[in-house]
């Protein structure tokens, strides 16, 4: 028997909703608490996902003594704060996607859990998806030769709400942190940091970026082309080009579910993978797992690196002149 780690989740939105999907078949997990500024957020939630344990502030989850680590759920603006109040009150945490509005704010957590010992890791779940598990396999085994290229893209059409989280500056709205991390994710784990980085973007009514063009070169020359969209649905694939063949990871690719592997000789094998809890069991095992083991940082979604993709993200709102009310 796996030892059991006691959740709670912060914040009773969908996101957090489908994260409690996954703990659901998570082997180790019980979910035993949530938390919301209103206490009927709270126990709706609750009444919703079977959590015992109620509470209608961030403050008193996060001083719930029978809590071991907690999902932070709540929009971008707020992962800096809500990750250090439960850092310091001595819990684990796995904070949602992007791991901040910035890398100022992205140091300041990942120093917090190191002086508190504890485990923090930005909740990048497609990392841990089989289907890009066995990505990685196959470009370390060689089959595809050398990859050269990735492009990618995540576009779809979004009614416009100045007060949505998408549009509102407020909010830490717009495709780069919301849709952006994506790829920019993925192509730190193909090729690593990039050295070149050009970025446009179209800036919306509210000056947050509705649709963005980001190009990175990376160390030896590799090339990542993204395109991120609120404003037109786009194919939500992703395509690795090497130089003996390629890989396609079939849409939506951040959840991928099905990878086709093609040769310069025209065969092709497309394989279907597993995807359990609505592809977030497998973040929240991994996590777990760092805590039996006693560690304090991810081989597979580092702190290093989530710093760095916030750094990268930072430079593309530089260039284009797009900062936050909160910065």
């Amino acid at each position: 028997m796996k030892q059991i780690v006691r959740w709670g989740i912060l914040g009773p939105g969908s996101i957090s909703g489908a994260f409690a999907t996954g703990l659901k078949e998570a082997e180790g997990a019980a979910l035993v608490a949530v938390g919301s500024r209103s206490h009927d957020r709270a126990k709706k939630f609750a009444a919703e996902y079977g959590v015992p344990n109620i509470h209608g502030s961030y403050e008193a989850l996060a001083s719930d003594s029978d809590v071991d680590a907690v999902y932070i759920g709540t929009p971008h603006t707020f992962h800096e704060e809500h990750t250090i109040l439960c850092l310091r009150q001595g819990k684990h945490v796995l904070c949602e996607k992007p791991f901040a509005i910035n890398a100022k704010q992205a140091r300041r957590m990942i120093q917090c859990a190191r002086d508190e010992d504890r485990l923090l890791m930005e909740a990048m779940w497609t990392r841990f998806l089989p289907a890009i598990e066995l990505v990685k396999d196959v470009v370390t085994s060689g089959r595809i030769g050398t990859p050269r290229t990735l492009m990618t893209d995540f576009g779809f059409r979004a009614e416009f709400d100045p007060t949505s989280r998408l549009f509102d500056p407020q909010l830490g709205g717009g495709t780069l942190l919301d849709l952006g991390v994506y790829p920019i994710t993925l192509a730190y784990w193909l090729f690593g940091r990039p050295v070149d980085i050009r970025a446009m973007a179209n800036l919306g009514e509210t000056g947050v970026d509705e649709e963005a063009s980001i190009l990175l070169r990376h160390g030896e020359g590799q090339m990542t082309a993204a395109v991120t969209s609120f404003r037109v649905d786009t194919p939500k694939e992703a395509m690795i080009r090497g130089t003996e063949g390629w890989i396609r990871i079939h849409e939506p690719w951040w959840g991928g579910r099905r990878v086709t592997i093609g040769s310069k000789d025209g065969d092709t094998e497309t394989i279907d993978l597993p995807f359990r809890g609505g592809g977030y069991t497998y973040e929240a095992e991994a996590f777990m797992e760092i805590i039996r083991e006693g560690g304090r940082d991810s081989k597979v979604m580092p702190l290093d690196e989530s710093l760095a993709i916030m750094e990268t993200m930072d430079t593309i709102r530089d260039q284009w002149d797009l900062q936050y009310p909160m910065e």
